[in-house]
């Protein structure tokens, strides 16, 4: 099949079908250029979509990413991005591959299409020109043959006249010959012309028109197998990132499979647990006996049957019991309501001053509490106005703990920049003693001085969050004793309007503190009791400890301790960050839990120490 022979004559519709050709690749190719843009509009709104939804930096939002399940998101997230990436390289890969390829082939395949019509017009206007000629020589030879025989009978009708003289007639005769010479040299030349255009005209039709054609023809069949060609890279651009978005979405499927809602649990007790334990059991109080309620031994009056009582107050009283204050309560601060020098008063008539005793305690039971925690109130105007304490001493313990530890590890990443730094300046330093040319070794001893001088405030920085971190780390009950301790603050939240605020207890390096709640209030109350406190037996010793530092126990409730001291532990640390130790029997108070070194009975794990 070839279009020279079986289009021999269509040489106008050939033309009009290659245009047609062409007019088709350029519609691919504005097809193919529509699909790319499709293909970034597309990446980007996922790249946008991506980081619309991907956490700022600083922020809650962040620190959120730690659960599994968020993380499985984030990882969603960043999957889109590489998503977005395959569609990114869909669209260059089909600008690279196909459009810019195509448009300069389209360019080349009109230079071409013009080239060949341009050899066919060529050949078609050679052939009418040869046509014309011959045309004109058959005119020519048509004319001088009528001529020719319009000259013989003029000849024959002179000839015949008898009146035409001799000379007319031999005139017709030679006018004649000359007609039919004529006629005879257009008759040649015409037959001449003739076997010339019968030779163009077959070599037109044979031979150049089915060049032309067929070239014409290869031209549009290399330009189906190109579109051919454009639409199956078109698929494989397709099909080639289809294992990439294929891995993607496996990336994603496996960060949902890796979600892990008991380690999410875990990170919620992390993150909020605050170290307390929970309240103990609310005692039954009888309300139909004013001065015979039921209350723990710690409480106001300790009736043991025998209708008297002796007030003791003092830090160096023997067996002491602090007003207001449960057992299983923390251990309140140094008691504010008499001094470690005060006398015990002498035995008196319970009748005397129960009922002024009953009057004032029911008042103070039945009061509206007003805001007697002051340090609560300073601390909460400090956290609104966004102050946030520099031991973190707002903070619940094992929060505090972790920003602690957080704190510490960011010191220790400083304290080791600097030292790499100190480091670089120092090999400097001898680099330029060896190479005095090189530059001069002094000018680097003040930056080196202050290097070490950032390096020495840093490392105390690091000591004092560090004290505080043992300090905490030590206050915070071990597993095993958390289910038989209660915390003070639970407590003073379901106990009477007495103990409405925790109480207030600051360690001597201001480390950690609670709430005192009343503690003008106990004072004014103590001095205004008259009834007495029996004697209690002294609290059995439940260990040793080894004073680590030398404190002076000026506040009342407090005892003074020198470094070395062994002295006995008769109450441990209940998360307030204070011990209660004896030195023999008249002699017992709190001590800072950091400057000692407990060492427990066979009911503890083992000996705790807390620096």
């Amino acid at each position: 099949m070839s279009w020279g022979i079986e289009l021999w004559d269509q040489f106008d519709n050939l033309e009009k079908h290659t245009q047609w050709g062409i007019d088709i690749l350029e519609k691919y190719i504005k097809f193919v250029k529509e699909r790319t843009e499709i293909e970034l509009s597309y990446a980007k709104q996922l790249r946008n979509l991506s980081k619309k939804y991907q956490p700022k930096k600083n922020s809650k939002e962040e620190e959120e990413y730690r659960y599994t399940a968020c993380q499985a998101f984030l990882a969603t997230l960043n999957e889109m991005n590489d998503y977005a990436g395959q569609h990114e390289l869909i669209s260059e890969n089909m600008t690279s591959q196909i459009i810019v390829e195509l448009v300069r082939y389209v360019q080349e395949l009109k230079q071409e299409r013009k080239s060949h019509f341009h050899d066919g017009r060529k050949a078609q206007q050679h052939i009418e020109m040869c046509w014309k000629q011959l045309e004109s020589s058959k005119r020519r030879f048509e004319r001088d043959c009528k001529e020719a025989d319009r000259a013989q009978q003029y000849f024959e009708k002179m000839d015949a006249d008898i009146n035409v003289t001799k000379a007319d007639v031999e005139k017709a005769r030679q006018q004649a010959q000359t007609r039919h010479q004529m006629a005879e040299d257009s008759k040649t030349d015409y037959s001449s012309i003739l076997q010339k255009f019968n030779h163009e005209q077959h070599e037109y039709y044979h031979t150049h028109v089915p060049n032309i054609f067929q070239k014409i023809q290869e031209m549009e069949e290399r330009r189906i197998v190109r579109m051919g060609e454009s639409v199956k890279t078109y698929a494989e651009l397709d099909r080639q990132v289809i294992p990439i978005i294929g891995k993607c979405l496996d990336e994603i499927v496996k960060a949902a499979e890796s979600i892990d809602p008991k380690n999410d649990s875990q990170l919620v007790v992390e993150a909020y647990k605050s170290g307390f334990e929970p309240p103990g059991d609310i005692e039954f109080e009888d309300y139909t006996q004013p001065m015979k309620r039921t209350v723990s031994d710690n409480s106001l009056s300790n009736s043991r049957g025998e209708g008297k009582s002796e007030l003791k107050f003092g830090g160096k009283s023997k067996g002491k019991l602090w007003p207001f204050i449960k057992k299983n309560k923390p251990p309140p601060p140094p008691p504010a309501s008499a001094s470690p020098s005060a006398v015990p008063n002498g035995p008196q008539s319970p009748k005397q001053q129960k009922e002024p005793l009953s009057h004032r305690f029911n008042e103070f039971m039945t009061s509206k509490p007003k805001i007697h925690c002051f340090r609560s109130l300073k601390r909460g105007l400090s956290l609104k106005l966004g102050a946030t304490p520099e031991d973190f001493s707002n903070l619940p313990p094992e929060q505090r703990r972790k920003k602690l530890q957080q704190k510490v590890d960011e010191l220790n990443k400083e304290i080791q920049k600097e030292m790499d730094q100190r480091d670089a300046i120092t090999k400097m330093k001898d680099v330029y003693l060896k190479n005095p040319q090189m530059g001069d070794p002094t000018s680097l001893d003040h930056k080196l001085a202050e290097v070490s001088q950032n390096i020495d405030k840093l490392r105390l920085e690091t000591q004092k969050f560090e004290a505080w971190l043992a300090e905490v780390e030590g206050r915070l009950p071990a597993r095993s004793d958390q289910a038989r301790r209660q915390s003070g603050m639970y407590e003073a939240q379901n106990a009477p309007s007495v103990n409405n605020c925790a109480q207030d207890r600051e360690s001597p390096d201001g480390s950690y503190t609670e709430e005192q709640s009343q503690e003008s209030e106990v004072k004014v109350l103590a001095t205004d009791f008259d009834d007495e406190f029996d004697d209690e037996e002294p609290l059995p010793a439940i260990g040793t400890c080894k004073a680590l530092y030398t404190f002076e126990g000026q506040n009342e409730g407090t005892i003074s301790v020198v470094e070395g001291e062994t002295l006995y532990v008769i109450e441990e640390d209940k998360g307030d960050g204070w011990t209660r130790i004896r030195r023999n029997e008249d002699e017992e108070g709190y001590v800072p839990t950091s400057y000692v070194e407990v060492y427990l009975d066979k009911n503890a794990k083992g000996a705790k120490t807390y620096i």
